[in-house]
């Protein structure tokens, strides 16, 4: 499970531990030796788990090829920290189907960042064909609805 907010994190992994399944943290404070000492353990389980990642700390370095579900609690303006992030699961040697998640709260500023996150794909994907770069433009108006 994805948060860009570790504070989110703490109060996640707060009420999962209720449910006495195995848990794991990584945020940006977490120091390498013990980062790759968690992945390792949670890839090997036979149960299921839960890891807790940072978004910003989950983009690099971590391989977990134990997991069957990524949830996104809460979205980044960046979709490619999102892509990069769920990429941790679809590592070589991934054995399972895995499934991907977004929590949106509805009439909120989640759906904004999600309307912006698709905005700004559509407008990478113009200008990396570009064919139609002088419609590669985002209006005055285009931004404020999306930060309405």
């Amino acid at each position: 499970m994805f948060s860009q907010f570790t504070a989110m994190l703490d109060i996640l992994h707060e009420n999962l531990a209720r449910l006495r399944l195995p848990l794991f943290t990584i945020t940006g404070s977490t120091p390498k030796t013990k980062r790759q000492e968690q992945v390792q353990k949670f890839n090997q389980m036979a149960q299921p788990g839960v890891f807790l990642i940072s978004l910003k700390a989950g983009g690099t370095g971590i391989n977990l090829t134990g997991a069957d579900v990524v949830i996104h609690y809460d979205p980044w303006w960046n979709l490619a920290a999102e892509k990069q992030a769920t990429d941790r699961a679809h590592r070589i040697g991934q054995k399972h189907s895995v499934k991907i998640y977004k929590m949106v709260t509805e009439d909120s500023i989640e759906e904004r960042i999600i309307a912006l996150q698709q905005k700004k794909a559509e407008l990478a994907d113009i200008i990396l064909q570009n064919d139609q770069i002088a419609d590669a433009t985002m209006s005055k108006d285009d931004l404020i609805k999306i930060l309405k």
